[in-house]
């Protein structure tokens, strides 16, 4: 070895031995494995420089519970308001229970407990009750100890912070989350000629896409959006099929493009393509288009909790009869607090309605659930009495727009 470069190869490994700023100790920064903080001196400055508020709540309709890709609960838009108002990005935690919610404050896994406790409670677990309180002050949010200052920062938003505004804010939220801004067209243009729509075309190309029965896109796309091209959500979901543009993204549909008939409908096909595969393990297939459909309203984590729930209490985890009861039970404690059930609380009656809603139309188009996922080439009449022979409306490539078909089918 050459000894002159010995003293810098010493400094090099003196170096590499000295903490960082970000490193384990006193300060509290996060551990290199996760996101796991000591509980010991992290406060607001640290999750500052973090830029990531964590805040651990239990699930229900209060509190925080996923809607369709969206997070809603009175509890996480107040923790949203304050984690606007200090410029952090939030992240929620969930907690089986009361007790599972203390240890993880304590441990330092979470920041703030964003559920109203009782006041002996939180001082009986040394703990600081701050932020939003209940019942005159009786219940409260709770940090720990030490963090002073985040316990300060939340004390002076909760006392300036326009509470009201909150809770009506969120209050309409809830209520509108049904609505999409949409011109609702006739759900069948032609029943004679077997003209659903001017968007067939892209019907049965999804259909080569989906393994579906062209119509039941149809009626798919009509519960969705009563065919209007340009409808939106409260929640953002775009277009004929609905889709999120965090969905979107993921399909490979761009932003500029998501509200193009076509574009939009091939794009639902295949995310109808994508949930069928996750759903392999049903191998009755006239099923797996009903479990398909509620994932594609509910979620697919919802359903698999659904799933397995009625495997847990001896029911066919496999049949949307036996799987579709627990999606309606998702919106009790009972059950969306079970340990099997990894997502939470659900709105289920909203998802077993639009399953029940689009087959039903479906039908109305002539279809059958036992024709589901066999028939996209079929010309079957709408009305189920006959066929007919291929036309100039299933011939040409071009989609006719309401008014040009009208004066087609007047000839």
């Amino acid at each position: 070895m050459r000894y002159d470069v010995f003293p810098f190869l010493l400094l090099i490994l003196l170096g590499a031995c000295r903490k960082s700023p970000q490193s384990v100790g006193d300060n509290g920064a996060f551990l290199s494995s996760g996101k796991q903080k000591t509980s010991q001196g992290y406060d607001l400055v640290d999750i500052q420089n973090g830029g990531e508020l964590i805040v651990a709540t239990l699930n229900g309709p209060d509190t925080y519970f996923d809607y369709q890709g969206q997070s809603m609960g009175l509890q996480y838009a107040f923790a949203a308001d304050f984690a606007t108002h200090e410029g952090l990005r939030l992240r929620m935690e969930i907690a089986n229970d009361t007790l599972s919610l203390l240890k993880m404050l304590k441990n330092g896994e979470a920041d703030i407990i964003a559920l109203a406790l009782p006041l002996e409670v939180i001082r009986k677990n040394g703990l600081a009750a701050v932020g939003v309180t209940s019942d005159d002050g009786k219940y409260s949010w709770a940090v720990r100890q030490q963090a002073v200052a985040l316990g300060e920062a939340l004390q002076m938003w909760y006392a300036t912070s326009p509470s009201p505004e909150v809770k009506r804010k969120e209050k309409h939220r809830f209520d509108e989350r049904r609505q999409v801004r949409r011109k609702v067209r006739a759900s069948y243009l032609s029943r004679e000629r077997g003209v659903i729509s001017v968007y067939d075309e892209y019907f049965h190309a999804a259909a080569e896409t989906t393994g579906w029965d062209w119509r039941l896109i149809a009626a798919q796309c009509y519960q969705e959006s009563g065919f209007d091209p340009s409808a939106l959500s409260w929640a953002g979901a775009c277009g004929l099929m609905q889709i999120m543009p965090s969905t979107a993204r993921g399909l490979g549909l761009s932003a500029d493009r998501i509200y193009n008939p076509k574009d939009n409908v091939a794009a639902a096909a295949r995310y109808i393509k994508q949930l069928t595969d996750k759903f392999k393990d049903i191998t009755d297939k006239e099923e797996r288009v009903k479990f398909v459909l509620a994932a594609y309203n509910g979620g697919f984590g919802h359903v698999r909790d659904a799933m397995a729930l009625a495997r847990k209490y001896g029911r066919n985890a496999h049949l949307w009869e036996s799987v579709s009861f627990y999606v309606l039970r998702l919106s009790e404690p009972k059950y969306y607090r079970d340990p099997v059930v990894k997502y939470g609380y659900m709105i289920g009656s909203e998802t077993a309605g639009y399953v029940t809603s689009v087959l039903e139309r479906y039908r109305s188009y002539g279809g059958n659930i036992g024709m589901t996922v066999s028939s996209h080439h079929s010309s079957v009449h709408a009305s189920g009495a006959r066929s007919h022979k291929r036309n100039r409306y299933s011939r040409e490539r071009r989609i006719y727009s309401a008014e040009e078909l009208r004066q087609q089918l007047q000839q």
